[in-house]
């Protein structure tokens, strides 16, 4: 199976991952720059199908990172990766993002059974999850995900960018606090849950708290 991955809820990434063994991670990119994800996004997917020398056709399935993350540049992964498997006529699915940088920290580590994952929210606050880790298995997540300030979340170790930021009331992983979550880990667990038989979420988007851009309310009289 051959993955095209997505993911926009901190920088812009994709990814192609697929399950033939030989091949595992086709091609990937991801941004620094937390900002542009309209701009960047459909020419880097464009790149990389080129680069990897793969159409629309090839693809099996569309993944997108459904959040939690800000309105506009969640919106800019999920709207594309929906335009992408209505054009292709290909099955999507979403993944909660954070469960990306749960696999990259369930590969990097196994001393941890219990653990945080956290991103900068901003306002002063972060998204976060917990997760729990056995041998052999795919990060389950425990509780979650939830928004607030960083003093609030359970005193265990914290994965993520969210938890590089607020190092001083977490216990912040040194190796992970710059991550974000990205498209390949994505991919990859989207992969894994479904070589399992697992079922997969559809794209409603996690957005935990309402816009800052609100429907003006009917004009007062002046009168």
């Amino acid at each position: 199976m051959l993955i095209l991955a997505i993911d926009t809820s901190a920088v812009a990434s994709a990814a192609l991952v697929s399950d033939d063994a030989l091949e595992g991670v086709v091609a990937s990119f991801a941004t620094e720059d937390t900002r542009s994800h309209a701009e960047v996004l459909a020419p880097g997917i464009e790149d990389l199908l080129a680069s990897a020398g793969v159409a629309g056709r090839d693809i099996d399935a569309i993944v997108a990172g459904v959040g939690p993350g800000p309105f506009t540049g969640l919106r800019s992964g999920i709207a594309t990766a929906r335009t992408l498997a209505f054009v292709w006529n290909k099955p999507l699915y979403g993944m909660m993002s954070l469960d990306a940088v749960a696999l990259e920290v369930a590969e990097s580590t196994d001393a941890v059974r219990e653990f945080l994952v956290v991103t900068d929210a901003r306002r002063k606050e972060v998204y976060w999850a917990r997760y729990s880790l056995a041998e052999g298995q795919l990060p389950l997540l425990e509780d979650g995900p939830h928004v607030g300030f960083a003093a609030d979340l359970p005193d265990l170790p914290a994965y993520g960018a969210g938890a590089g930021l607020y190092s001083d009331v977490l216990k912040a992983n040194p190796a992970f606090s710059a991550e974000q979550p990205d498209a390949l880990f994505l991919g990859q667990f989207a992969l894994a849950r479904l070589a399992g038989g697992g079922q997969l979420p559809d794209t409603t988007p996690l957005y935990l708290r309402e816009s800052d851009a609100q429907v003006p309310g009917p004009r007062k009289r002046a009168l």
